[in-house]
This record gives structure tokens, sequence and C-alpha cells, in this order.
């Protein structure tokens, strides 16, 4: 059964049994986005939600096929929370593609730029190794990818003016 919810921006569903897939449209074209996305120094400055009571400490990015990311989120460095992986396809500036190693229920995520018009459509599917795993991602994908991706809109809204 297919699931989606929106909040007019974000879009995200249950697409099958193991797959979740965020969706929005950015008014940006597709290499600034992808660069909001590949370049740490941009991705740092959206990626945890403000709302979110752990900060993001560190963001650790080889953006290539084959390099690796490192994230951590929390109060301090003795308390952080780890999240990372490997890059299996990094396609400037159209798609890439990474593991989340950090657990036996991650999902391998795959996010798509598709300008249109001067904007871009961004398509982010998530394949989870479960149905379990995947429903319990749903909850906090749900929560936190519409304000992730409002943050995303407010850097490229400040990076296309200095442009």
């Amino acid at each position: 059964m297919e699931e989606r919810v929106s909040n007019g921006c974000t879009t995200i569903e249950r697409r099958s049994e193991r797959e979740l897939v965020a969706t929005r449209t950015f008014d940006a074209p597709a290499r600034l986005v992808f660069d909001a996305w590949t370049r740490p120094e941009l991705f740092k400055l959206w990626w945890a939600p403000k709302s979110m009571p752990a900060p993001l400490l560190s963001c650790e990015m080889d953006v290539r096929t084959g390099g690796g990311y490192r994230l951590a989120f929390g109060r301090d460095a003795a308390n952080a929370m780890a999240f990372f992986g490997k890059y299996l396809d990094v396609s400037p500036p159209s798609r890439l593609v990474w593991t989340n190693e950090e657990s036996d229920d991650a999902a391998v995520t795959t996010v798509t730029f598709e300008e249109n018009d001067g904007g871009t459509l961004l398509v982010l599917q998530e394949l989870y190794p479960s149905k379990e795993a995947r429903d319990e991602a749903f909850v906090g994908m749900e929560g936190a990818t519409p304000e992730q991706f409002a943050q995303l809109d407010e850097l490229l809204v400040a990076l296309r003016a200095k442009a």
C-alpha cells in the first residue's frame, strides 16, 4: 500500500515494500543544487534540521565514485552519532548514489537532479533491506526531510543572489 504525505513543497511516499521517495522542485539550476549536496561547506549549512536537538558536528565528504563520507551529530564529540558510507555513483550534476553503513537496516540512497526551465526536480529515493526498516525510517523522513529541503531552498536563494 502506497502512502504519500506532502507539505505543499516536499512530497514523501512509500513507493514499494522497501522504498521511500521524497521529491521537491527547487528554483535553481541542477549544477547549483548538486553543489549544495556535494560541497561540504554548503552541505553542512542545510542538512541538519534546525529543530533537531543534535547539531551537525562534522562533515567529511570525498564525493567521487568509490569515495566516502562521515557525518557526526550531537552536542559534543564524545556523545556524537555518526552516519557514514560510500559513494557508489557520482555523476555531476545529475545523480548521486551512496550507501548508509551505520546499521544493518540502513538504506542505499539515490538522488537525481533533473533540470527543467531553470529549476531542478530533486528525487531522493531510499531502498531499505526490509519493509520494517522502511516503515521505521518513514517517521524520521516525514519529520526531517521537509525541513531539510526548506533549509536547502533558503541556501539556494542566497547562492543565486551571489551569482
